[in-house]
């Protein structure tokens, strides 16, 4: 199936493999950089056990995030069911203002946005599905999308999977009856959303600026970015100090944080197991 992918590129490209060396793809996918023998370099993800439009899911994601001309996102070159291949770019050493550079372009990029709240298609976080297409009274109301397409959908898929018991189900109940109160303040504007940034899901160019990839993109509100950053690190105060002197946040947005983090570590329960039953159900007792 590697010869297929890599006789494919060639066709495409209308030239010759030369040489591919193994890099880190994540937790998900391997990954290659390719050498082509018109001397150029690419970057290859490949699964063979992923669904057959996750590739595609990713690349449209890429290019939404590209429209807002904000940070570095990998062009796309070629995508298919296995695999898909983007512009190669290079590790390299943060710039001296990299953190403060990078608040400012995140929040730029929190300034592209649309007439409506979710996207056109539905994507993957991480393996998981992400359901985005809203339905019409969701279109506009940032509130009832986030609780019905975030945190309700996350509850479905426990459920599946066991992990609802009668104190999650118990917890829903109160929260969905008193979310309008907890997000009362924020704003209801469709900000474009990496989705699923932490720092695993950004690099460093070559040129020590940051540079987006594997994104969950949608449109919501920018809160909800801003709280993933805070959950597993590589983040620090410069960076939060920037975006809110480009963009500043409406007041209470900490007291909300935790709302939008849950819908994160619900997923990690999914995908992860019950090592983050306790984390979900904290994350919940803090508002009820």
């Amino acid at each position: 199936m590697m010869d297929e992918i890599k006789n494919k590129i060639e066709i495409e490209l209308n030239c010759r493999i030369i040489s591919s060396r193994s890099v880190g793809g994540g937790c998900i996918n391997d990954a290659e950089t390719i050498l082509t023998s018109d001397n150029r370099s690419f970057f290859l993800k490949i699964n063979f056990s992923t669904p057959d439009d996750m590739f595609f899911k990713e690349a449209n994601g890429l290019r939404e995030l590209r429209k807002a001309n904000a940070i570095r996102v990998p062009g796309v070159i070629l995508v298919d069911k296995n695999f898909i291949l983007l512009e190669q770019i290079n590790s390299g050493r943060k710039s001296k203002t990299f953190d403060e550079d990078f608040g400012r372009a995140f929040a730029k990029l929190h300034q592209f946005i649309a007439k409506h709240f979710g996207l056109y298609e539905d994507n993957y976080i991480g393996s998981t599905p992400q359901k985005n297409i809203p339905s019409d009274i969701e279109k506009n109301n940032w509130i009832k999308f986030y609780f019905n397409k975030r945190i309700l959908f996350q509850y479905k898929l426990l459920e599946s999977k066991g992990y609802a018991d009668s104190s999650l189900k118990k917890r829903i109940a109160l929260l969905e009856n008193k979310i309008e109160e907890i997000l009362a303040g924020s704003e209801n504007v469709p900000s474009l959303l990496h989705g699923d940034l932490w720092s695993g899901n950004y690099m460093v160019d070559e040129y020590g600026n940051a540079c987006l990839i594997d994104p969950a993109v949608y449109y919501g509100n920018r809160e909800a970015d801003l709280a993933m950053t805070k959950l597993f690190g590589g983040f620090n105060s410069t960076f939060y100090k920037s975006y809110s002197e480009a963009f500043p946040l409406p007041d209470g947005y900490e007291y909300r944080e935790n709302l939008y983090k849950l819908y994160h570590i619900m997923n990690h329960l999914n995908l992860f197991g019950g090592g983050y039953y306790h984390q979900t159900i904290s994350l919940m007792d803090y508002y009820l």
